[in-house]
């Protein structure tokens, strides 16, 4: 079955044209004109003739070929074409070599948790929510799931492995960010599911598992006599004046501290009392952000002054409040509340997003005739149900422009430490 012999390969000259020296059982060497010489399978499978190289003389030596014809001729036996095994071979040999690049530089392996929340996160959960939420769930997985949780695939992550993370969150003392933890890994997971790379959520065998914190608001002052003292405080505020007169429109218009810190002339008409908030600042989705009307927020007598005797310190800019370190940005979102704290008020008593509580229920406590929806639709609230948002698109302009003149008109009467005399809902 052998012919060949070391030394009959090693004498073998090169011809004008390749020629073959075979060894037996499909083996054979191939002379070319230059003088390699390379290994040869002739076999057949299927009804078909078919041909692979086992290598190259002296770097395959007549040892090996052999060794390798013996092989090919296994697979034979079993039914499997040899040349579709070294592909398959090949295949997974360049996968292993793919994987190790991957790993050498720091990336998630396909399959992989880390590998399938990322891909959730640029294809599903950023083109749809908010800059902000997205920014959040990107610090959820980067700092509390991919380290422990981010090589694993799914099938390996079960209920108790996850526990054992989300416990890592609670024990620093982070028991609702360890509850939304739990909430983006099942998005993630749901994604997993649709994608094939999961069978199940096991976060939903975690029901009851983690400690539920007991919930709690931003501070607000709900009664009318200290909301007087509080007025007055203001008034007596020592700090920048734009800083007071923010405080003051957060108080006469109630919206969130975030649109009011980044209220820009332009987006004001005094002469018709409005503020436009872009959309873009809204709480929003992204779609919404993107296709939703700005929020319209009437502005009082008493508020419109205030920004007219302001605009000869701050009109010049961009911003209503600038910042004190450069004009192109507004106040910081903390100086609202430290302007609180230097008046005396500590965070478990008022908070600059507190002036929308405050509102909410002293006007529905005080001011009869009040429908609760307007002060809704002024606090820029969703509404209720799924259907709430795409019919109902009722602003209530007429009704939140009386509602406004009246809230600024009480507040003056506390502010001056009038005698209050509650009216109480029915």
């Amino acid at each position: 079955m052998s012919a060949l012999t070391d030394l009959a390969i090693r004498k073998a000259a090169p011809g004008d044209r390749p020629r073959k020296v075979a060894d037996g059982g499909g083996l054979y060497l191939e002379i070319r004109p230059n003088g390699a010489k390379w290994w040869r399978l002739k076999y057949r499978h299927g009804g078909k003739e078919k041909r692979i190289s086992l290598g190259v003389y002296p770097e395959v030596s007549l040892a090996m070929a052999r060794a390798r014809r013996e092989e090919a001729r296994a697979l034979l036996a079993q039914g499997i074409d040899p040349s579709e095994a070294r592909k398959e071979e090949k295949a997974e040999q360049q996968q292993r070599q793919e994987l190790a690049a991957l790993e050498a530089a720091g990336k998630p392996l396909p399959g992989s948790f880390a590998a399938v929340a990322l891909e959730w996160l640029a294809l599903v959960h950023e083109p749809k929510v908010s800059t902000t939420y997205a920014r959040r769930s990107r610090l959820q997985l980067e700092r509390d799931l991919f380290p422990w949780l981010g090589r694993m695939t799914f099938p390996e992550i079960t209920a108790p492995v996850l526990l054992q993370v989300l416990r890592r969150v609670e024990a620093r003392g982070a028991g609702y960010s360890a509850l939304r933890v739990k909430q983006t890994f099942g998005l993630v997971c749901r994604y997993a599911v649709a994608t094939g790379h999961a069978e199940r959520d096991p976060s939903a065998d975690l029901r009851g598992a983690l400690v539920a914190p007991v919930s709690t608001h931003y501070a607000a002052i709900t009664d009318p006599v200290k909301v007087g003292e509080l007025l007055r405080a203001i008034d007596g505020y020592d700090g920048m004046p734009w800083v007071v007169v923010a405080l003051k429109v957060a108080a006469l218009t109630f919206q969130r501290p975030g649109n009011v810190r980044r209220m820009r002339w332009e987006d004001l008409d005094l002469s018709a009392g409005m503020w436009a908030i872009p959309s873009a600042e809204m709480k929003r989705t992204k779609q919404q952000k993107a296709r939703g009307a700005d929020h319209l927020v009437p502005l009082a007598r008493q508020a419109v002054e205030l920004l007219q005797e302001l605009r000869p310190l701050t009109g010049e800019g961009v911003y209503c409040f600038p910042s004190l370190r450069t004009g192109s940005l507004p106040i910081s979102e903390n100086t609202l509340n430290s302007a609180l704290r230097r008046l005396g008020y500590g965070s478990d008593e008022m908070t600059a997003h507190g002036f929308r509580a405050l509102a909410r229920t002293i006007i529905v406590e005080n001011l009869p005739g009040i429908d609760p929806q307007w002060i809704e639709a002024q606090l820029a609230h969703a509404k209720s149900g799924p259907l709430g948002s795409a019919y109902d698109r009722a602003q209530y302009l007429k009704q939140r422009r009386q509602m406004m003149q009246a809230w600024a008109d009480y507040l003056d009467t506390l502010r001056r430490g009038a005698e209050v005399i509650p009216f109480r809902a029915a």
